[in-house]
């Protein structure tokens, strides 16, 4: 059944991108939608942060309702695509195949390609000077450093779910080790108590 989600905005890191982080309820799926020109380029990347066995099924669905992607069961990937007609390009996250198990799922949608950095260089016949190509470089390692960031703050998110579940497990199983210690102690004590005020019959003379 289709619900609603709680969604949280990361913030837009660059030109025409989007990052997402939203919890996921057992049996539904939630939806975005996003409009797009003709012929323009779009990435989507996600990833299941937490929740059950980190799958979630996705597909995108062009302006006349057409599936240009899906997949099922999936713990991560990427999807490039042109646009070939203009209109709302809709976006679907699905977790109805899980009963129990609440997801986060976080996801990426570029759209179009970024900007240049200077406002002739795309059209520019001269070389770059020492100073503009400075600032290339200086761009394009921060580009890298956003992702690196990116990549490291799920799998530090991923790796806390994992452990604090771990955690919990561990919690719980030393309760029921501590439980099970008592009673097994209780048991033996009152096992020794019984052998020695156990009754022996008494022996008596017969009357003649």
């Amino acid at each position: 059944m289709r619900g609603w989600a709680l969604a949280l905005l990361l913030g837009a890191l660059r030109a025409g991108g989007t990052e997402l982080t939203f919890e996921l309820p057992d049996s539904d799926k939630h939806c975005f939608h996003q409009e797009m020109e003709r012929g323009l380029k779009f990435t989507l990347d996600y990833q299941v942060i937490t929740g059950g066995h980190y799958d979630v099924d996705c597909y995108v669905e062009d302006p006349n309702g057409r599936t240009i992607y899906r997949e099922t069961k999936k713990q991560y990937d990427s999807f490039p695509h042109h646009t070939e007609v203009k209109g709302i390009y809709t976006f679907c996250f699905s977790n109805e195949f899980s009963t129990f198990s609440h997801k986060t799922v976080y996801f990426n949608l570029q759209v179009g390609d970024e900007p240049p950095i200077l406002p002739d260089m795309s059209s520019r016949v001269t070389a770059l000077t020492q100073m503009e190509s400075a600032c290339v470089t200086i761009h394009e390692a921060l580009n890298a450093v956003i992702d690196s960031q990116t990549h490291y703050r799920l799998r530090e998110a991923q790796d806390r779910s994992r452990a604090e579940d771990l955690n919990g497990r561990v919690s719980y199983w030393s309760v029921g080790e501590t439980v099970i210690l008592f009673v097994v102690s209780i048991g033996q004590v009152m096992l020794l108590k019984s052998f020695f005020t156990e009754k022996r019959p008494g022996g008596g003379r017969a009357d003649t």
